[in-house]
């Protein structure tokens, strides 16, 4: 393997970390703003004419709308990250979620414009989808070729937290107008301006990404693509050869999201609209919940990426998915309390076995790909399990809510997806220490890399 850049020595490599970072936390307060959005108000601005609960189930219809986009995104992205490196495919996606984001909050209400509202914000919900598809796997790619597989599972983790950094940040911004504004005025306008300041937000991510350099792996691993192409030697679209090299590692990447996925959106979606419109809970209290939850998350996941390179990716991941598995049938018992310390501590428990999961599976996709393919497999793995785990978690929740009053099919919802997610975590190799050069296309002749890119150490 070719010597490391400079890039890839500590000071180089944290400000990598740092603009992966910045870069998942705007594109995810992007989307977890619409969740947010689609409990909170969407079914009185998009869906005035149905019930509150039919208005909620319309709002998680167009939520769950845009995770049909992601594994397209993932692709299509996957398809160029691969071919022309991850720092183009970044910079591109961001700017879609961003501008797509801050035109949702221009979108007239269905009294204005009728029907063409659901259907604009339906759209740009698409547009979102598409972005974040391709927005994962190469923010946590980068870091993860640029650093060493010693750290790895530490280093790679810091772009997992912009998930709850960026539902800290959504979620306050939303709290905080909720705190300043009335009912009406948040329903009428005070919605639209978390929205419009994605716009900002997107040009700050946007100038710290175009000063981050290529992945090191990634250009050795086009200069010997490059090679191959002139002495005549085909290379399979990328697609198709994780398709025939890494389909057991892809099914392995969905079945170890199905619980991570799920209870993310149960715990910071859907408790949004069981405790406003089932319980009652003011939108500050329960908000306030989330935003606790989500801050002390945002600290627990590089410690748990630190802890996957001691134990391994599969044990702190297991813990995870039990953990959270059987905190569904505390979770719900909690919130129905209607105490805002026991919201609180529902919420947190349940994003700290939710971090178990999060923080190493970075890491541990990365390890799965060979180079010339890990931008595509890491993705499609890991987005199409989101169309059958987190786009329709929060519908389903509510309309076994509906159609139960209860919680308990809920939480069986839940531990059925956390036994998904164990039995694929079980049936997974151990990656810790793999030396990412060395994967082949097959997935075969693995060694472990304890001196790989030792100067990204810090």
């Amino acid at each position: 393997m070719t010597e490391p850049d400079s890039s890839a020595r500590p000071g180089g490599l944290r400000k990598i970390v740092a603009a992966s970072l910045i870069g998942t936390t705007i594109e995810w307060y992007d989307y977890f703003l619409y969740g947010s959005a689609a409990a909170l108000v969407f079914g009185h601005v998009f869906f005035p004419d149905s019930d509150p609960l039919t208005g909620t189930l319309l709002s998680f219809l167009t939520y769950a709308i845009g995770f049909a986009a992601r594994p397209i995104g993932a692709v299509v992205f996957g398809h160029y990250g691969d071919r022309l490196g991850r720092k183009k495919l970044l910079v591109i996606s961001l700017l879609m979620m961003g501008l797509s984001t801050a035109l949702i909050g221009c979108v007239p209400g269905y009294h204005t414009i009728g029907v063409a509202a659901p259907l604009l914000l339906t759209t740009l919900r698409l547009i979102q989808g598409f972005a974040l598809g391709g927005e994962w796997g190469g923010a946590v790619l980068l870091v993860s070729e640029h650093g060493d597989a010693k750290r790895r599972g530490f280093w790679a983790s810091w772009p997992q937290g912009g998930a709850p950094a960026g539902n800290l940040l959504a979620v306050g911004v939303l709290s905080l107008m909720t705190t300043v504004l009335s009912d009406d005025a948040f329903n009428s306008w005070g919605w639209r301006v978390p929205f419009l300041l994605s716009a900002v937000l997107v040009m700050i991510g946007l100038w710290i990404r175009l000063s981050v350099d290529e992945s090191p792996l990634f250009k050795e691993a086009l200069a010997k693509a490059e090679q191959r192409k002139a002495q005549q030697r085909a290379e399979q679209p990328p697609f198709v050869a994780v398709l025939r090299n890494h389909w057991r590692d892809i099914l392995v990447a969905m079945g170890a999201r199905m619980a991570e996925n799920i209870s993310y959106y149960v715990i910071t979606a859907f408790v949004l609209t069981y405790c406003v419109d089932h319980l009652k809970i003011d939108k500050q209290t329960s908000l306030n919940a989330v935003l606790i939850g989500s801050a002390v998350q945002f600290c627990l996941i590089p410690l748990f990426g630190a802890l996957s390179d001691r134990v391994g990716r599969k044990p702190v991941y297991l813990v995870g998915a039990v953990g959270v598995g059987l905190w569904s049938w505390a979770f719900f018992a909690l919130l129905d309390t209607r105490s805002f310390p026991a919201l609180v501590l529902a919420v947190t428990v349940g994003l700290i076995f939710h971090s178990a999961m999060y923080a190493p599976q970075a890491a541990f996709f990365s390890e799965l790909f060979a180079t010339r393919m890990r931008y595509t497999g890491a993705s499609i793995g890991a987005q199409l399990s989101s169309v059958a785990a987190g786009a329709p978690a929060p519908l389903i929740a509510t309309a076994l809510l509906g159609s139960y009053g209860t919680s308990t099919p809920i939480s069986v919802y839940v531990g059925l997806a956390a036994l998904i997610t164990v039995i694929a975590v079980i049936a997974a190799r151990e990656t810790r220490g793999r030396d990412l050069a060395a994967i082949e296309p097959d997935g075969s002749a693995v060694r472990s890399a304890p001196d790989q890119q030792t100067a990204a150490s810090a």
